[in-house]
């Protein structure tokens, strides 16, 4: 089993590990890492694996046939091969990763000002998206863009808690999504509570506290179906 280091410190640019497995393809399985694997709309890390034959390019990291307990590091080709036993730093795009984890944050926050059902989302590095079963565009979106910054600027504390899958099948109330499920399967689920304004199951990575977003901008709203639009954010 892998630790998944980021879900408690997703801070962390560096961290030393040791290979544990290497696939006929050539991707790696470590014992811990710092590596989020592409889900729940937010995409891959990118970054290095550092070791004594050389540096290798990780240019994709997923979970394998949707086993959200395992990780595969997919490097880049022509790189030096490692083996099991090695021992191994790793080392983020950190700049990329961090863009994320204040985008992903946002797009909680987005789910506030739209109290509507979550149909998708995807979380980008400059541009966020998030999908609402929402008959007609509010007509005070002024108002919500600045109800969305004042969240921002209010200095929430961003945290995560964990409850167990029979807890979380017992509150349903706390799925905003429709389409895609909570991370469960594990025999817990991971909240993430930002202060007093919203707290749902997630299991990407966040900022620690809302301010490190920085401005936001409400961008296009699209109408992807009879009821569905989706609605783009944006950093100011």
């Amino acid at each position: 089993m892998t630790d998944f280091v980021f879900r408690t410190d997703s801070y962390l640019q560096s961290l030393g590990a040791q290979v544990t497995d290497v696939t006929p393809e050539g991707a790696i399985v470590l014992d811990r890492t710092i590596f989020y694997a592409a889900s729940g709309g937010q995409p891959n890390d990118t970054g290095r694996i550092v070791s004594a034959a050389g540096t290798l390019p990780i240019v994709n990291v997923i979970h394998p046939e949707g086993d959200k307990t395992r990780i595969l590091h997919v490097p880049a080709d022509g790189g030096p091969t490692l083996s099991v036993g090695d021992a191994v730093s790793l080392e983020l795009d950190w700049d990329r990763r961090y863009r994320l984890m204040r985008m992903h944050t946002a797009l909680h926050l987005l789910s506030v000002v739209f109290p509507f059902p979550v149909t998708g989302g995807s979380v980008g590095e400059d541009k966020g998206r998030l999908d609402f079963d929402m008959p007609d565009v509010p007509g005070n979106l002024d108002e919500l863009e600045l109800r969305l910054n004042a969240m921002v600027a209010g200095n929430h504390t961003v945290a995560s808690e964990w409850i167990t899958d029979e807890q979380m099948a017992a509150n349903p109330g706390l799925i905003k999504t429709m389409k895609v499920k909570p991370p469960m399967g594990q025999g817990r689920v991971r909240l993430v509570r930002i202060g007093d304004v919203d707290l749902q199951p997630c299991g990407g990575t966040h900022v620690a506290n809302t301010s490190e977003i920085g401005p936001l901008k409400l961008g296009k709203i699209e109408k992807k179906g009879a009821q569905n639009r989706r609605v783009a954010l944006l950093f100011a």
